[in-house]
This record gives C-alpha cells, sequence and structure tokens, in this order.
C-alpha cells in the first residue's frame, strides 16, 4: 500500500498487535522512514487543524493561517497511522475523510510535508467502537485489511520479552484454544497472564474486568448459551508450561500490586467497595517509594482537555501543550481515581492512549513509572452504583486488574495510630459484635466517623450510611455505644478483653488442651482474637501472646505463618521463640 500510495484501512480484534507491527515493522522496513501515531480517540476538532493568527512573511502583515499538528510536519519521510480511527467523534470522522481520501488537511498537502502511507485500523465490532464506517465517499478510496492474531508476529514479541522461557508450550496451548478462547485469551491479555506469572502474581488478576465482572474465558455451547469457566483450567497449564506457580492469592495483595507496578512501569486497576481505603493506600505508597505526590486526577471532574491542548508555535505548527504536572522529566506516577465515573461517556475511549501508549496526543509522558485506576463495582450491597460500562479493548489495557476486599487494605492500623483506644474499640466490636453483612455496611471509611461522632460526644446513628426516607444502614449500634461507655455488659471477645483477663484465659486454654489435642469453644474464640488482631495491638502485649500460644494446638500456631505480610510473619517467629522460653523457665 505504501508503494502503491494508496490509504489503507485495517480491522483487527483488539490485542492482537495492530499498532505493535506499524511501529516495529515501518522503521525496520523503509530506513528513514518515521510512524506519527495519531490516537484519534483522544483528537478535539481543533487538534489536527486550527486557524492562527500569523504575520505574513511578504507583507509584515497579521493573516488567519490555517496550523497543521506538528506530528504531521516532522521533517522527514513518515507513515500516518490513525489509531482506533472508529472510536472518533463525527467532528473527527469528517476531518479523517479529507486525509483518507486526498491526503490533505485543509489547505495543507501531507505528501509535501513527507508523508508516504495512510493508514487507519481499529476493531470494527460495535461493541468496541463508536461508530461503523460507512460512507462509501470514504470506503471507495481505500485498500481494506482484516487482521487476525495469525497475521501479527506477537509470538516473536513475547519470546523476546521473556527470554528466561520457552513459550513453545504457552503458544501451542493458545493455538489449541477454540476461536472464541483465543479471542476472549487475545495476545494482549496473555502477556499480562505471563506478566503476572513473573511477578509471582495469581495469572488471574491479568484477566481485565468488563463492566465490573472478571472475563471469563468460556466458551459457547451449540444453543449459543455459555459453557463452563474454564479459566482456571487454562491459566494453570501457562503457568506450569513457564515452571511458575499460580497462587490464588498473595499476603499483603494491594500494596504488593503497587509496588510492582512502580518497579515494572505497569498500569492497573483496583475496584473495590466504596470507603474501602483504596484512594489513600494508594497515594500512602507512591509518596512512600516515590518520595513525591502522585499525579491525581478525578475523572468525574476531568475532561481530556484538561491533561493536553494544541497550541500555535512561532513556525506555524501546532504542539501539545500537556498540563502542568504532567510535564518535566521528574519520575510521576498517575492515579485515576473514580475511573469508570467519567465526567463525560467519550473519556473511557480518550483515555486508551494514554493507558496503552502512555502518550497525550502522540506526545509522551515524560519520566511515567505507573498509571494506577481506582473504581467501584457496579454492583454493592445489593444497590446498583452509579458507573459507566467499559468494553473488553478498554478493560484490557491494564496489566492488573484487582477487586480489592476491604480487608485487604490495612486501614485498621491507621486508625488506631490516629484515634487510639478509641479506634481499637471500635475496630473490637466491628470484628466480634457484628456478622459479616454488618461489616460490609460499616466501611473503614464509616468506622473514622463513628470514631470521630464519639469522640465528638454525638449520636453515632448519624455517621451510619444513610438509605433515604429516614432510613439508616441496618447495623445495630447497642454493643459499640456499651463498649464505648464501659457498661458492664458481656461482649464478644476481642484482644483488650483477652489482655485484661489472660490469666482466666490461660487457665481456660490449658483445660480445653487437656480435654481435647484439637481444643475447645475457647481454643476456637482465642484464635480467632490473635488472628484478627492488628500487629500494633500484638507487639504492645508480647508475653500475653507467648502465654496464650503456649496454649493452643500445633496447628492453629502454623497459620499465623501462612500467607501474612513479612511483618507479621517475622512478629509471630519471634513470638513463638518467646514461647518456647516462657515453656522452659516454667518446667525448669
Amino acid at each position: 500500500m505504501i508503494t502503491m500510495g494508496q490509504t489503507g484501512q485495517v480491522f483487527g480484534e483488539h490485542g492482537i498487535g495492530k499498532t505493535s507491527t506499524f511501529l516495529s515493522h515501518i522503521p525496520a522496513a523503509h530506513p528513514g522512514t518515521r510512524v506519527v501515531l495519531v490516537p484519534a480517540a483522544n483528537l478535539t476538532p481543533d487538534d489536527l487543524l486550527m486557524n492562527a493568527p500569523v504575520r505574513d512573511d511578504r507583507t509584515g502583515e497579521l493573516v488567519l493561517t490555517q496550523l497543521i499538528m506538528s506530528q504531521l510536519a516532522p521533517g522527514e519521510p513518515f507513515v500516518l497511522l490513525i489509531d482506533d480511527s472508529l472510536q472518533a467523534g463525527e467532528m473527527i470522522q469528517s476531518q479523517l475523510m479529507q486525509i483518507a481520501c486526498n491526503w490533505t488537511l485543509g489547505e495543507h498537502d501531507l505528501r509535501a510535508l513527507g508523508c508516504v502511507g495512510v493508514f487507519l485500523s481499529d476493531n470494527e465490532s460495535l461493541t468496541e467502537t463508536g461508530s461503523a464506517r460507512s460512507d462509501l465517499a470514504v470506503l471507495d478510496r481505500m485498500v481494506t485489511l482484516r487482521l487476525t492474531a495469525n497475521d501479527t508476529a506477537w509470538r516473536h514479541t513475547l519470546a523476546a520479552r521473556y527470554p528466561d522461557w520457552d513459550l513453545g508450550e504457552v503458544f501451542r496451548i493458545w493455538a489449541g484454544l477454540t476461536p472464541r478462547l483465543r479471542a476472549l485469551l487475545s495476545p494482549r491479555t496473555l502477556e499480562h497472564v505471563l506478566d503476572c506469572a513473573r511477578a509471582g502474581l495469581p495469572l488471574s488478576w491479568g484477566l481485565p474486568l468488563v463492566g465490573g465482572v472478571r472475563l471469563a474465558l468460556r466458551d459457547l455451547r451449540k444453543d449459543g448459551a455459555e459453557g463452563a469457566d474454564r479459566s482456571a483450567e487454562i491459566l494453570d497449564s501457562v503457568a506450569t508450561a513457564v515452571g511458575a506457580a499460580n497462587p490464588r492469592t498473595v499476603a499483603d495483595p494491594v500494596r504488593r500490586i503497587l509496588r510492582t507496578a512502580l518497579r515494572e512501569n505497569w498500569a492497573v486497576l483496583l475496584q473495590g467497595p466504596p470507603g474501602c481505603g483504596k484512594t489513600e493506600i494508594t497515594k500512602s505508597l507512591v509518596r512512600d517509594e516515590l518520595g513525591a505526590e502522585p499525579v491525581y486526577f478525578s475523572l468525574p471532574v476531568t475532561n481530556v482537555e484538561d491533561l493536553c491542548v494544541p497550541v500555535p508555535t512561532p513556525d506555524g505548527r501546532l504542539d501539545t501543550l500537556l498540563t502542568r504536572v504532567l510535564s518535566g522529566p521528574g519520575e510521576k506516577v498517575i492515579v485515576w481515581d473514580e475511573y469508570n465515573r467519567p465526567k463525560d461517556k467519550a473519556a473511557f475511549a480518550k483515555l486508551m492512549e494514554i493507558t496503552q501508549e502512555w502518550s497525550l496526543a502522540g506526545r509522551p509522558v515524560e519520566g511515567l513509572r505507573a498509571q494506577i485506576a481506582l473504581q467501584n463495582p457496579p454492583y454493592h450491597l445489593g444497590r446498583k452504583l452509579q458507573v459507566s460500562r467499559n468494553n473488553v479493548a478498554q478493560a484490557s489495557r491494564f496489566t492488573v486488574s484487582y477487586e480489592v476486599r476491604p480487608e485487604d487494605i490495612p486501614a485498621n492500623e491507621w486508625l488506631i495510630a490516629a484515634y487510639g483506644e478509641v479506634a481499637e474499640t471500635v475496630l473490637e466490636w466491628w470484628k466480634n459484635d457484628i456478622d459479616d453483612e454488618g461489616r460490609d455496611w460499616i466501611t473503614k471509611r464509616t468506622l473514622e466517623r463513628l470514631i470521630k461522632l464519639h469522640l465528638a460526644g454525638q449520636p453515632l446513628i448519624s455517621g451510619l450510611i444513610y438509605l433515604g426516607e429516614g432510613e439508616f444502614a441496618p447495623v445495630p449500634l447497642t454493643a459499640l455505644e456499651a463498649r464505648l461507655e464501659g457498661i458492664g455488659q458481656e461482649v464478644a471477645l476481642g484482644f483488650k478483653e483477652l489482655v485484661r483477663d489472660i490469666d482466666l484465659w490461660e487457665k481456660r486454654l490449658a483445660v480445653a488442651s487437656e480435654i481435647s489435642a484439637e481444643g475447645t469453644n475457647d481454643t476456637d474464640v482465642v484464635h480467632r482474637v490473635l488472628a484478627n488482631a492488628e500487629l500494633s495491638q500484638l507487639k504492645r502485649h508480647p508475653e500475653v501472646v507467648a502465654r496464650v500460644l503456649r496454649q493452643l494446638p500445633p496447628k492453629l500456631r502454623a497459620t499465623y505463618l501462612v500467607g501474612q505480610t513479612a511483618a507479621r510473619q517475622k512478629f509471630w517467629v519471634a513470638g513463638l521463640a518467646r514461647m518456647k522460653e516462657l515453656a522452659a523457665s516454667s518446667s525448669s
């Protein structure tokens, strides 16, 4: 097509390497020719062409002149690739029509500027694009290619990315899947799965969250219904093929993902219920790792136009001006908060460029270490949240997509550090006095409100989530009020009560160990209290912990070392050593 001077229309499923093929092949096959990548989804009407006053060299007067974006006049031969071309709005589609038909834009001839080829690429499925190209005046000017994953060199690219792995068996596994499963497990998604394997993370985290739900590798039955979920089977076989583990989870998963993202330059998506602490833990970890604040954008109040705009330059072109926080050489981490609550419906499409190419309007963001998108699920506690739905092409831009659970974020320690004994009391109520459904209603954000209300002497009921018409979240507060006021009613055993009554509980555990090697109900209660206690609480009472450990069955002691963070494991190892010292001193 370059030799013939024909416009090319290239269609293919998401994630098969269409764009990367252009970026690698053109410079190699046509030395001295560069690829000018223009992500159409991110274009506004004035990005390509703008009228601006320019002083005429001949007359010295200011005249209105059409300025063209600087990427389209690079000063050397170039191939213009308009990526995600069907994601653009109607006005941009009209502008692209002139480029596709005549290789011109306004008064500018792209050939005279060095253009040797024009290509428009996208997935033609309407489930992943904003429009269909149906105008015969445009279609009659194009040569069309429809690609599959077998038409690109993604296997060679993956093999080069993981030189220490023989991916031959992985490729055989992928080739043995049905067409539908191969489309779901696209080469891009397979790359994310392998990245997870290399980082020691569950491989399923590499599967995208589409519409807030983990993509399942399901085939279709003959009646059109979805078949069984084969995700675990397929991912286990991929892990075996490269000799990697495929754990079901890891300790401290959120901070593990965030640290890996900064180290490996990943874009990751964290989806979790409101108030669980996603934003705060992300900001805190970035500060600790980077030594600087993250670049924070809240999508409900952010347009792509807030990130970059075209501006005239003295040489008569349009350059891209990035927002101040994204410019400069310093290291940056972008946090896209409320990612699925965009200010406008086109925001998902417009952010595809930066999450995939790490650039805006074709201009790379210098020093970008990682991108972290945070969002809520579409449903929580049986209620629909007002969030937008993405498609698989947008969702698969993230290396890791993780569904955050409240227990994944160590907000309890922060509450104790900030509010002391009151926070410990409220947490004891949250852990021991209400059921699982109640804990779902009481987020970490709600816990902080309850603490503040108590400290201010205000009724606690107003701190619960208000559901309308006089109804609050269905969680009884009587036990919490009793704990906070120190009323002598019987409450479920918490760590505070265990410390207070350690002599009594040590005797009860000793009796339990004599009754059964497995322990009794008392044993289970104390084990639960130790497992739920915060590390800061345990560290303040190491002797109490040692006395309790001495009376617990060995199989329960072992659980404190499995799947824990390094800090908790270190404490429990020291606690077991202290237990042995205590036992030795008692026997002597």
